[in-house]
Parts: C-alpha cells; sequence; structure tokens
C-alpha cells in the first residue's frame, strides 16, 4: 500500500508541476520571448521535473525495500 502511495504521489506531482510552467509559459509571455528565455525556462522545468522524479523513485525504492536491522 506505501508503494501505491508514493506513486500517487509523484504522478500528481509531476501533473501539478507542469500545469504550473504551462500556465507559468503562457500567461507569463515565455510563448513571445526570444529563443534563449525559452531555453532557460524548458532547463529550469526539466531540473525541478528531474529532481521531483528523482525523490519520488527513491521514496518507492524505500517503500518496496524492507529496511535490514
Amino acid at each position: 500500500m506505501a508503494v501505491r502511495r508514493e506513486v500517487l504521489i509523484l504522478v500528481g506531482l509531476v501533473v501539478v508541476i507542469d500545469v504550473v510552467f504551462i500556465a507559468a509559459y503562457f500567461l507569463g509571455g515565455i510563448d513571445r520571448s526570444s529563443d534563449q528565455m525559452k531555453l532557460l525556462f524548458t532547463v529550469v522545468w526539466t531540473v525541478i521535473t528531474l529532481v521531483v522524479v528523482l525523490r519520488g523513485l527513491l521514496r518507492i525504492r524505500r517503500a518496496r525495500v524492507p529496511r535490514e536491522r
């Protein structure tokens, strides 16, 4: 049950990040910005997503593997 919970949290966080960044892209006028600004925006979005996914996968792994004492 803990693994399922962690997977749902991971998926939820990725969806929230995507919604926030897509909204920021259009509402912040990034779609009309220079190519350099678009690239920077994409890099920041990718790095934040990567950090969240790696953290989530680590938590899923910890939930799957029983702790040794």
